[in-house]
């Protein structure tokens, strides 16, 4: 070790500030520290909160949605449950069981579903899937949609579900 550095006195005299009162411009610079970081702690707590109530406010307006949702959807079930109770066969039924379909079709398209219309056009694998494949009859093109097994869906822009469809070869 260096002898000289421990033999240096040691200088113990404190900055003073214009009025000559030791460390007042620290003890403030300390305070307004202080004070910061506080109002950082409070600011964090408030957004904190924020987060909470955007994430409670967002499951309650799921909650609120499926509740009108499956409210209109209780009608279907009803007269699907009552088609059941009518004697098998008959037009009662049929006409029974249209009405119902068309009270569900009513209640997707409110929800904004609406089918996927895929039968004459060429097929689209972004919107259907072949599940086979038919023999195309004179004039009909290749790869056109004959038969659709299972409509396909959309909820505005995006598809639920792809339909699936069975595709015209020729041989």
């Amino acid at each position: 070790m260096d002898n000289d550095l421990l033999n240096d006195p040691i200088d113990d005299s404190v900055a003073t500030d214009e009025s000559g009162q030791p460390g007042s411009e620290l003890s403030k610079a300390n305070a307004r520290a202080d004070e910061n970081y506080n109002k950082f702690l409070l600011a964090m707590a408030d957004f904190e909160n924020y987060k909470r109530r955007v994430q409670r406010d967002i499951e309650q307006r799921i909650v609120e949605h499926r509740r009108r949702l499956f409210g209109r959807l209780l009608p279907v079930l009803d007269n699907l449950e009552r088609a059941l109770t009518v004697p098998v066969g008959g037009e009662a039924l049929r006409t029974g069981v249209e009405s119902t379909l068309r009270g569900f079709e009513a209640v997707l398209t409110s929800e904004g579903i609406s089918a996927v219309d895929v039968k004459g056009h060429p097929f689209d694998p972004h919107v259907a899937e072949a599940i086979g494949t038919v023999a195309a009859t004179d004039g009909q093109a290749d790869e056109t949609v004959v038969e659709v097994a299972e409509k396909g869906y959309r909820l505005g822009e995006d598809l639920l579900r792809p339909a699936k469809v069975l595709v015209a070869k020729h041989q």
